[in-house]
């Protein structure tokens, strides 16, 4: 689930007209055997004025370093993200995990077993966390689709999908929802492949409606899952706060997301 920006040249041609529903690709590009690399490039309509609703993608382009915290009934945990390399590491009470550029590492505390999958795991929350600017990254190809209905609002619908090499799960889908009055993120729908390899009928639902503003930038305080019905959200199910949010344009440089010599490599 890595994303950084393309340039939309290259890939896709949109007509002018903004409610156009398909794009077209131009050219394929294997990003297994490119590096990708953050610049500068033309977005759609739509897309752009949701960054710019959130502080603008340049301003986010300018940080270096995201940190945040979860708290939970297992403790808090830290995440610290290196937003150019994605490089990161997540403190929990019993472990830590990290990816140095290279690995995903597990680091055991003392005897608790970590009971999940370390390298699904380790970025997770940062993308949720970081929309709508992740949204900008390489490798993204966008489409209008249907907007969602929910609860007597309509929320119009842009469509993500990603070239074929980028990140573990190429196969991944979004589609953000906004809010037309505002253009503030709303909604996230999801697939999640990680596991299947496969293209997923199944959709989650995420709702981002209550913000904070970190060093210009609008985050997430918040968000809330929806338990899922016809591939339509319908209630709460559960939701996960974020403080001590801090965004910066200083590096934390590739040692703080080494691997330590106790830790295990994930294959």
């Amino acid at each position: 689930m890595k994303l950084a920006s393309l340039l939309f040249s290259v890939l896709l041609v949109f007509t002018s007209c903004k409610d156009a529903k398909t794009p077209e690709t131009v050219k394929s590009i294997d990003y297994s055997k490119e590096t990708l690399d953050v610049t500068t490039s033309t977005y759609p309509e739509n897309i752009t004025n949701i960054f710019d609703a959130h502080g603008g993608v340049d301003s986010w382009r300018k940080m270096k370093t995201l940190k945040f915290t979860m708290p939970s009934d297992k403790g808090n945990e830290i995440t610290t993200t290196d937003l150019h390399n994605r490089n990161s590491i997540i403190e929990m009470q019993n472990h830590t995990i990290g990816y140095d550029g290279e690995v995903v590492w597990l680091q055991n505390k003392g005897k608790t077993v970590y009971d999940g999958n370390p390298k699904f795991y380790y970025n997770l929350m940062f993308y949720f966390y970081a929309m709508p600017f992740v949204l900008a990254d390489d490798g993204i190809i966008y489409e209008d689709v249907e907007p969602l209905r929910f609860e007597g609002k309509v929320y119009p619908g842009i469509k993500i999908a990603y070239e074929s090499g980028v990140g573990e799960s190429p196969e991944d889908e979004y589609v953000l929802y906004y809010d037309p009055a505002t253009n503030e993120m709303a909604w996230l729908s999801y697939t999640v492949t990680f596991f299947s390899k496969e293209k997923s009928k199944k959709w989650s639902y995420i709702n981002y409606s209550d913000w904070q503003t970190v060093n210009g930038l609008k985050l997430p305080k918040r968000l809330t899952w929806y338990n899922v019905e016809n591939n339509q959200p319908t209630t709460v199910r559960n939701d996960k706060s974020f403080t001590n949010v801090v965004l910066t344009e200083d590096s934390k440089g590739a040692a703080s997301f080494a691997m330590p010599e106790n830790a295990e490599a994930i294959k």
